[in-house]
This record gives structure tokens, C-alpha cells and sequence, in this order.
């Protein structure tokens, strides 16, 4: 008894969404494998249901990664391998994910795009509070370095009264006067 091919499962469908998305020529995105997993669908379905759409996929929505980038995600293990040598994942912004949800036109993919869009935002707002954390980590730093530089001053004319102290302190060495004559 055959059945129907059940769309490929992936690791994706059971890591959070956050650690799907990458950083990718500076943008936020989610490859197509891990978004076919996401939406049950099989990779080669999204591609085709994208060319079909291509007007709707500019490029900050979607881009293609060029050799370097896939081979660079392949050693991060962040792809597998195995997918050939002819095909370079397409990475999709934000946006492109959003786009998405229309173009496969199921229950699932609509759900699947809010919560994908909700990662996006829960990751754009731990930046935003991170970048103020990073602020406020580097005032502290710059209070320390001039702090630090105080320090080494103080320390450095303590040492020069020390030693100017020390010499004060030495006795001056007797000078023995010799008794007698001189020949």
C-alpha cells in the first residue's frame, strides 16, 4: 500500500524560530529548507510557488546566496551538504517571509508567517535592548579608563615621593678625616 509522500521533516520543525534565522549580507533572513519544514510543504513546492510569484519577491525580500555564502553555511553545518552542487538556497528577509504566507495559500503557512514574524520582532527588540545594555557597558568602561589613568598618576608620584623620601632619610656617608700628615 502506497501512501502519500509526506513532506520532508526537518530539524527545523522542531528548533525555535529564533534559531532559524541568520544573518546573512547584513539583513535578517530564513532559508528555504528551514521554511518548507516550517510549513510543511517540500522545499522544490516553495520554490515553484516563488519563480510562480517572482514579482511579489524583490530583492530585499528574497535573495539567492551566491557560492561562498552557501559553502560558508554548509561548514557552519547550518545546510546540509547533500543538496547539490547546482542549487543555492534562497534566503528570505522578513518581509520575503511574510510574502510567503500568500503565495502558499494554506492555513498552516498563515499561521506559520505570524509566528515567524513574531521571532523576528522578539530578536529585533532583545538587539535593541542589548545595544542599550552595550551603551551603558561602555560608559562604565570609559569611567573606568579615566579612573584607571588617575590611578596610575597617583601611583606614579607616590612612588617619586617614596624614593624622594628614601633619599632624604639616607644619612650622608661620614667623610673620615685622616689624622696626621701628609707626605
Amino acid at each position: 500500500v502506497k501512501t502519500a509522500k509526506q513532506p520532508a521533516k526537518s530539524l527545523a520543525a522542531h528548533r525555535p524560530v529564533e534559531k532559524l534565522i541568520h544573518v546573512i549580507r547584513d539583513q535578517k533572513v530564513m532559508l528555504d529548507i528551514d521554511l518548507a519544514a516550517l510549513y510543511q510543504v517540500q522545499p522544490r513546492a516553495l520554490i515553484q510557488a516563488v519563480k510562480r510569484n517572482a514579482d511579489r519577491f524583490p530583492s530585499d525580500f528574497m535573495f539567492q546566496l551566491s557560492h561562498a555564502e552557501a559553502a560558508q553555511m554548509r561548514s557552519q553545518s547550518v545546510i546540509s551538504s547533500k543538496r547539490g552542487i547546482k542549487y543555492q538556497p534562497l534566503a528570505f528577509t522578513e518581509h520575503g517571509v511574510a510574502m510567503l504566507s500568500g503565495v502558499l495559500r494554506s492555513d498552516r503557512a498563515v499561521q506559520m508567517s505570524i509566528g515567524i514574524i513574531r521571532a523576528f520582532v522578539r530578536m529585533r527588540e532583545l538587539m535593541a535592548s542589548n545595544l542599550d545594555i552595550a551603551v551603558r557597558v561602555e560608559k562604565l568602561e570609559r569611567g573606568h579608563e579615566r579612573t584607571a589613568s588617575v590611578i596610575e598618576i597617583l601611583v606614579e608620584d607616590i612612588d617619586r615621593l617614596a624614593h624622594e623620601v628614601k633619599e632624604m632619610k639616607a644619612l650622608p656617608t661620614p667623610s673620615r678625616r685622616k689624622i696626621g700628615f701628609d707626605l
